[in-house]
């Protein structure tokens, strides 16, 4: 029965490993203490909403992915070589994560395919998303 609801959070759940990882490199390219406290912070939310789905998928009687799948292990990889190291690219390289891979592409992702539950932690969490971007843009003015 929810069986769709499942799929499509253990898609948006490969996301939230997939932010995680990407901070994980962004944090180790800085050397700006501040900077990386922020990045922390918002690396330490996408875990806490990476909990959440993944608890969410178990109460809908599924098996929640533990990492970000085969493509998106690709990418982690070939990030490795283009994280940037200046402080402003580091920021709109998070910023371009959390806008477009964090928040436009998670709403393609589960558009219409989610009980009303299932919608409403993830309305959540992409609001949440769209406080980090706002903090991100805020850090680079």
């Amino acid at each position: 029965m929810y069986d769709t609801a499942i799929k499509e959070l253990n898609a948006f759940l490969k996301g939230q490993y997939m932010g995680i990882h990407a901070y994980e490199h962004l944090i180790q390219s800085t050397d700006d203490f501040y900077i990386k406290k922020e990045l922390q912070e918002i690396q330490k939310d996408h875990k806490i909403h990476a909990m959440r789905v993944a608890e969410r998928i178990q109460n809908l009687g599924g098996t929640p992915v533990d990492d970000e799948g085969f493509i998106g292990s690709i990418q982690e990889f070939m990030s490795r070589w283009t994280t940037p190291t200046a402080t402003d690219d580091i920021l709109r390289t998070a910023l371009k994560g959390e806008d477009f891979y964090g928040i436009q592409m998670s709403h393609e992702i589960v558009k219409g395919d989610l009980d009303p539950q299932s919608q409403q932690l993830v309305d959540e969490i992409l609001h949440h998303d769209q406080k980090h971007v706002d903090r991100l843009r805020n850090l680079l003015q």
